[in-house]
């Protein structure tokens, strides 16, 4: 275990938090974190794997301890958090790197790895789709606030901007025994931010953005089937949002993908089976990125 440095860079104005573990020339490895996290859903692995990488983990604007500027004032959309670690990779004159895909940070991070496919050396997926036809039964209220943006389901998406929604969020369909393995702090860090009306909108907002993510589906599997970059699949199959067959789905467009379900993970399997992921990634990332 090595420490885990906490920083801040200032990019175009916004002051952007983030974590970093590992020798500064060692091999990169990016994590984008999910929602409704932040960097600090990487602590432990960052921790685990800075003997021989280097890893960064920044928050997002309005997420963590990143800044927060008004909506009029900034493109909350995930193509625009693509430009954020675009201008933040420039700013650490970061190159190339191996990078995490989850949640969120699957929208953010793939349209950042289409801009320039010669940067990433590897992909690890965990728990972040790329297929329409793969989305779980949690999608369900997404697909009809997409389909008529009323104000009475968008008032049902803020039910989960809620303390207890975010708890519901990050604790999921796991298996209860599972459970107990989340800690709180991984809700109630969100919470104290998300307490506040604009955040909440923010957030609102970027659920209706999903629709322009799912969209771009189609580009996300073309970029994967024409550049091929070495990929680790790790997958926790209770997930309302993701089963199990949106990992298998990633075989269609990498068939050489080394895959992984671990029976009882969920959403957050880097909270609760963080050294199947660890051992896993160092083997994966000794192979290709070192």
């Amino acid at each position: 275990m090595v420490p885990v440095a906490h920083r801040t860079v200032s990019i175009d104005g916004l002051e952007i938090f983030y974590r970093e573990a590992g020798p500064p020339d060692a091999p990169v490895f990016l994590l984008p974190h999910g929602y409704p996290s932040s960097s600090f859903q990487y602590r432990g692995f960052m921790a685990a794997l800075g003997d021989r990488w280097r890893l960064v983990a920044p928050d997002y604007p309005a997420f963590g301890y990143s800044s927060q500027p008004p909506r009029t004032e900034f493109d909350y959309t995930f193509a625009g958090y693509a430009d954020v670690l675009d201008a933040f990779l420039a700013k650490l004159g970061i190159e190339r790197f191996a990078l995490y895909l989850f949640d969120y940070g699957s929208q953010v991070g793939l349209q950042l790895a289409m801009r320039r496919p010669e940067r990433v050396a590897a992909l690890v997926i965990q728990n972040g789709d790329a297929y329409e036809h793969t989305l779980g039964p949690k999608y369900e209220l997404l697909r009809r606030y997409w389909a008529a943006p009323t104000p009475e389901l968008r008032a049902r998406l803020e039910e989960a901007v809620t303390e207890q929604g975010l708890r519901e969020e990050v604790q999921g369909e796991v298996p209860p025994h599972v459970v107990e393995r989340i800690s709180p702090d991984l809700w109630q860090q969100a919470w104290a931010r998300m307490r506040e009306p604009e955040n909440r909108a923010i957030m609102v907002d970027l659920f209706a953005q999903i629709q322009d993510s799912v969209a771009l589906f189609p580009a996300y599997q073309a970029y994967l089937r024409e550049h091929r970059p070495p990929t680790l699949i790790v997958w926790g199959p209770h997930d309302g949002y993701m089963p199990a067959e949106a990992a298998h789905a990633y075989l269609a467009d990498l068939p050489d993908a080394e895959l992984h379900v671990l029976p009882d993970a969920g959403h957050w399997l880097i909270e609760t089976h963080l050294g199947d992921l660890v051992r896993l990634t160092r083997d994966f990332l000794a192979r290709v990125h070192r």
